[in-house]
């Protein structure tokens, strides 16, 4: 009979979420991990599979609370200013909130991973270009609305709003006032006619 578990599945993921999220994933290893959780590196492998399944199980959480996953709760007819605006105000303000400044845990594995990790290397670049996708959809959806410009490329807004989201995330590592970043994402917005600050 197999022994029973002796801790909290999702609390471990959690756990394992903080650490790399602090850490970075190289050095959450299998080792480092299993003394993290209190377990042998065999009870690791027996509720894990892998590190690298395990980081999946992390991304999953991270992605449950990132402020980015608004970008995949809007319908067709979601205004997509507003919520742009709400997103990047959401990201200076929870960035310059955290007192580790860790920004964000798929930029940083991002970097980390992309191209040496031959496995989620990969994967996190299609993360990223999955998340560029979304913005062009949303940006195509606000021009056949008439939200945006008829003649907007939205393949570029998409590419310059994705640069801002990565960048910021990566900015508020070392600038850690959430005026600065907001002031930093409204400068872009405005360029790229997506700023609401005129109607407010």
């Amino acid at each position: 009979m197999a022994r029973p578990m002796k801790f909290d599945s999702d609390q471990a993921v959690e756990t394992v979420m903080q650490e790399i999220w602090r850490n970075g994933y190289e050095a959450a290893s299998v080792k480092a991990l299993s003394e993290r959780l209190s377990i042998t590196r065999s009870s690791f492998y027996n509720a894990f599979g892998s590190r690298e399944a395990l980081f999946r199980k992390v991304l999953q959480r991270y992605g449950a609370q990132s402020p980015d996953r608004v970008l995949y709760e809007m319908t067709r007819d979601t205004p997509l200013i507003p919520v742009l605006n709400a997103l990047f105000r959401e990201i200076a303000r929870v960035r310059a909130a955290d007192p580790e400044a860790r920004g964000c845990l798929a930029v940083n594995t991002l970097i980390e991973l992309s191209p040496e990790h031959t496995e989620l290397g990969p994967e996190m670049c299609g993360l990223m270009q999955a998340s560029l996708g979304q913005f062009e959809t949303l940006l195509g959806w606000a021009r056949d609305r008439g939200e945006i410009p008829p003649d907007s490329d939205v393949r570029g807004l998409a590419l310059a709003l994705k640069n801002l989201l990565l960048g910021l995330n990566v900015l508020s590592k070392v600038v850690h006032d959430e005026d600065a970043l907001w002031q930093t994402a409204n400068i872009t917005l405005t360029a790229l006619g997506l700023s609401d600050e005129a109607t407010t």
